[in-house]
Order: structure tokens, then sequence, then C-alpha cells
């Protein structure tokens, strides 16, 4: 595998999709060895066909406003891999969506899915619209516009969307409202439904959740646990605040949260009435985490600064992809973190995650340790095709075995001479042989 020739052809052939060609390269480099020992990838031309989505559904989606002016927003979906099944993947509403950056989500996606050990292909979609200062009849209608063109091209054998950034349970909702008129069908083929039409419990905590189980295997290993350690969490979503509550159930004290705005400290701890404060200030639409030390005053705000330079044992960077960079990761080593479990997508920089392994940090990247997420939508699939609906216990349970089984995947391929597992390489190696085999029992289709 020439990998600098590789990588140098999908440059010129994605100009100015840095994050996209950032993922790809972590994965390439971390399989390299794996492909040159096995012949039947390259004699399949595996790499040059998995780096290549299936197809990209680019369109316009117009809608009408409160004041009755007609809007015009951009949407894509990126179906990248379906070898080992329907494409699965978030959609995200956000001013930031572009086609390069559902390219690095849908490419990740394939991997992380693949990791779960369930029949999921990659993909993600999403829109530049944002949610945020609009009425609900606007988002209502967007959301209605959106699918009339989405849903010629999904299904529950075909693509299974999901919420992301900016689309929870109300967005979801509408577009599956739609979806369901149109098709003339109640299907699965959305995940994060309402809990009363075919959603699952712990979903919205889902990925927060298997972040920390994930840390949990990961601190076993050196005979370590989760109960008494301190944590820093980065963001306020559901992520965030699956992980937090997790945490705080495992005997963990929770001391930060992270907005655009800046970052609060809460040397007592975020646990109780301050995880229901949080749901709050996140259903305000404002984006902000400075409130909370208006409600909780012994809490510091630093503005336009990241939690990482506090001292903690745990990092959870829950936000967005690169929020956490080479300084940050100094910052956490020289203060003596344990272990950095990722619950959003590729949130550190290829610099900060080369310090944390060179230091021998636990690190758990976003393709394992926040697999949780997608794993229970898998669950949530799982339901709706057996027409049942699982306990809360039964679902965290299951949940919990898969990120078990994620953590051992990751050990068996990245555990190296000196016993320090290499969770990046475990992880990418792992994930790519189950999908690079299928395809090559598929053939060339």
């Amino acid at each position: 595998m020439n990998l600098e020739k590789i990588l140098s052809d999908l440059e010129n052939r994605n100009p100015g999709q840095d994050e996209f060609l950032q993922a790809v390269k972590e994965v390439l480099e971390t399989i390299e060895d794996v492909v040159k020992e096995n012949p039947k990838y390259e004699a399949a031309n595996i790499i040059e066909r998995i780096i290549e989505p299936d197809r990209i559904i680019k369109f316009k989606v117009q809608w009408v406003d409160d004041k009755g002016k007609v809007q015009v927003n951009r949407a894509f979906r990126v179906q990248f891999n379906n070898a080992i099944g329907p494409y699965k993947g978030g959609c995200r509403f956000h001013p930031s969506v572009t086609e390069g950056g559902l390219k690095f989500l849908g490419f990740e996606q394939i991997f992380k899915n693949s990791l779960t050990t369930l029949p999921m292909g990659g993909a993600k979609g999403g829109s530049d619209f944002d949610p945020k200062g609009k009425s609900q009849a606007e988002i209502m209608r967007f959301c209605h516009a959106f699918m009339a063109e989405l849903y010629k091209y999904i299904g529950p054998d075909t693509d299974i969307p999901a919420g992301d950034i900016g689309v929870g349970g109300r967005e979801i909702g509408y577009m599956y409202g739609m979806y369901k008129k149109l098709v003339g069908e109640h299907t699965g083929v959305f995940t994060g439904k309402g809990r009363n039409w075919g959603g699952s419990l712990i979903r919205p905590e889902a990925t927060g959740f298997g972040a920390v189980f994930f840390a949990e295997e990961m601190l076993k290993t050196r005979g370590e646990g989760i109960a008494g350690k301190t944590a820093c969490v980065s963001g306020f979503g559901n992520v965030s605040w699956g992980a937090i509550t997790k945490l705080n159930q495992l005997g963990a004290k929770v001391v930060t949260i992270s907005g655009p705005d800046g970052y609060v400290y809460d040397p007592d701890g975020i646990s109780g009435e301050k995880i229901e404060y949080l749901l709050e200030l996140r259903a305000s639409n404002q984006d902000i985490v400075k409130p909370y030390t208006y409600e909780f005053p012994n809490a510091q705000f630093f503005e336009g600064k990241r939690p990482w330079e506090v001292k903690c044992d745990m990092a959870f960077p829950c936000a967005i992809q690169n929020e956490l960079n080479a300084e940050d990761a100094q910052n956490l080593v020289d203060n003596g973190v344990l272990a950095v479990s990722e619950g959003a997508n590729m949130p550190c920089t290829p610099e900060a995650m080369n310090i944390f392994l060179k230091n021998k940090i636990l690190y758990g990247p976003g393709k394992a340790a926040n697999a949780g997420g997608v794993a229970t939508s898998g669950l949530e699939q799982t339901q709706n095709a057996m027409k049942l609906n699982w306990q809360k216990e039964e679902v965290e349970e299951k949940l919990h075995d898969i990120m078990k089984n994620i953590h051992e995947a990751c050990v068996k391929y990245g555990k190296e001479e000196d016993g320090f597992v290499n969770y990046v390489k475990g992880s990418n190696v792992a994930g790519f042989i189950k999908v690079a085999d299928a395809m090559i029992d598929q053939g060339v289709i």
C-alpha cells in the first residue's frame, strides 16, 4: 500500500476537506501493517474503495418562515459503505454543515458501526439549517421540507438516520411524521424516536453512558476504577449529560462543563439538581454555559477557554471535533490525567492524540468510546423489528456488554509488546477487518 500516494490523490480529489482527510489519514496509518500482511486487501483494492462514499445525495430545502419569506438551505446525505448492513448515521442541523464535514463523519461511522458488531453500515447527513432562534412552526416546516426530499433514499432496510447536533426528539418527530405520511408505513426508519412511538429508553444518554463504560474498561487494565476519580467534561448537550449522569452513578466527581462562550469549573461537583439544571439550560437554546454560575455561585466561569487546564483524573471531550489541541493535551498530561475517553467525533487533534499515546495515557478514540449512541440506535431498530419495548435495565445491560466487547476488540488488535494498548490502532484495525472482509466476500459490485 503506497500510503503517501493514496493520501495525495485523495487530497487532490477532495480539496479543502481537511476533517475528512484527517480522519482517513488516521485510519490508514494504523491499518498499514495489516494491509501489507494480508495481500487479499490490496488485490481487491479495498483501500481505494473504502475511502470513497458509495454515493452523496445533495439537495436544496425550500421552506417558508413565520414572516412568509421563502428560505433555502443546503442538505446532504453521505451513504458511505453498506458492506455489513444498511446505512446508519445521524443527521446534523448546524450552520457549519458541509459536504466535507459529513464525509468525515460518515467515514468514521463505518468503523464505529463495525465495532458494535451490529449489522450497520456507515452514513451521515444533515443541513446548514440552524434550529436556534427558530419558532416551533419554522422548525416543523423545515423538517417536513427536508424529509420530502430525503425520504426517497432511506428506509428500514436501506438507510436509517438518527439525531445529531441540532437534531433531537422534536426534529426527529417532525421528520418521521412526514416520512410516515409519504410512504404510508409506520416503520423503524429513524432512531432516537419518541418513547411512545417506537423509541428506546436511554437512547438520549447512550453516547455519554458508552464513553464512561469504555473509560471504566480502560481503567480496569491498570487496576483502577471510576469511583473517587475527578472528571472534566466538555459540552453540555445530550452526550455530556449522559456522561455526567453515569459518572455520578459510578462515584466520580465531575467538575466542568463547557460551551461556545467558555467553561464552568464547579469544585463542589456537578450532580443532583445541577444535572437537572443542565437540561433546563440546554432547552433554553442560548447555547451558553455562563448562566450556570448565576444559579450556583460557588462555580467559576472562564470566558473563551476550554476546560482542559483543570486538574483531573479523567477527561471526556464531548463537544465537537478538534476541540482539544496539543496544548490542552499537554496540560492534561502534566496534571496527571489517567484516561481520556472521547464522547464526541474526533474531538482531539492529531497532535493531541500523539501526545496521549507518547505518554501512555489510556486514550479511547471516538469511533470506539462514543459508539454507545449508535449501538443503542441499533438496539432500537431491533426493538422496532420485534415490535417490543425493552426495560431501561435491559437496554443498559446490552449497551454495557457492547462497550465491553468493543474494548476487548481494541485490546486484541492494539496491544503492543510492552503491554500498552494503543486503542486508536486497535479500534481502526478491528473495524476495518470486518468491513474489508465483507467487501471481499461480496465481490466488486
